[in-house]
C-alpha cells in the first residue's frame, strides 16, 4: 500500500444543528466548540476534540445557505431522522492513490475550504458513499492546520468505532486498507450502522 490511512473524525448527521449538539452533548456531558460553515456544500458543523489526532462534527444542512449545485454529502439532502453517527472520515497522505484503491464511487478529489482552513476531499455527485456509507469519506489535510488543534482538550478519546454492514466483509475487500486502523472492527450486521465507544472523564459513553 503506497498511501498511509488514519481515522480522522466522525461525523454525527442531524437535521437541525441545535438537534445535534443537544443529542451528542446529553450523551458526553461536554459542550461543543463553534465550527463553521462550508460554503461549497451549503452546510455547517460544530466540533469537539476526541484526542491528538480525532474529532466529532455535528453536521446538518445550513438553513441560511442556498442550496449547492450538486447533492450535499453525508446524504444530508434526504436525511429526517434522529441525529446519528452516519459517517466516518480517514485521513491520507495522497489522496488520488487512496480513491484509485477504493472502491467505484468514493469520490473525485476536491479542494474545500472553511474559513482559513483548505483540504482535499473524495465527494460524489449523489451524496452517498459505497456500501450505504459504510466505506470512509477519504481526505487529505496538505499543509493546512488541522482542526483538532484549535479545539480545548476535554480529556474525551475515541477509544472503538465498529462499522456494521450486511456485506461487511466485500467492504474489506475493496479496500483492504480498513485493517490498519486499530480502533476501528468493521463486520457483518443486519444493516449498516455505526456505533462510536468513547472514553470521558465520567466513563464511557456511546454514540450510535
Amino acid at each position: 500500500m503506497s498511501f498511509s490511512i488514519a481515522l480522522d473524525h466522525i461525523a454525527v448527521v442531524a437535521r437541525s444543528l441545535e438537534e445535534g449538539t443537544t443529542y451528542v452533548e446529553a450523551v458526553l456531558g461536554i459542550g461543543l466548540s463553534p465550527g463553521g460553515k462550508h460554503d461549497h456544500m451549503g452546510t455547517h458543523n460544530r466540533l469537539l476534540s476526541l484526542g491528538p489526532h480525532c474529532y466529532l462534527e455535528v453536521i446538518s444542512v445550513d438553513p441560511d445557505a442556498p442550496k449547492p449545485p450538486r447533492r450535499r454529502w453525508f446524504n444530508l439532502d434526504s436525511y429526517n431522522g434522529a441525529p446519528r453517527v452516519m459517517n466516518w472520515i480517514c485521513s491520507t497522505n495522497d489522496l488520488e492513490e487512496a480513491l484509485q484503491a477504493a472502491p467505484p464511487g468514493s469520490g473525485t478529489p476536491t479542494s474545500l475550504r472553511r474559513g482559513d482552513m483548505t483540504w482535499r476531499m473524495g465527494i460524489t455527485d449523489f451524496g452517498r458513499l459505497p456500501f450505504d456509507d459504510a466505506m470512509p469519506a477519504l481526505i487529505e489535510w496538505g499543509d493546512s492546520p488541522h482542526p483538532n488543534k484549535r479545539l480545548p482538550d476535554h480529556g474525551l478519546r475515541l477509544t472503538r468505532l465498529d462499522v456494521f454492514h450486511p456485506k461487511a466483509d466485500e467492504l474489506l475487500k475493496a479496500f483492504p486498507a480498513l485493517y490498519s486502523m486499530p480502533e476501528v472492527s468493521v463486520r457483518e450486521g443486519p444493516e449498516k450502522r455505526l456505533i462510536a465507544t468513547i472514553s470521558t472523564p465520567e466513563g464511557n459513553r456511546v454514540l450510535a
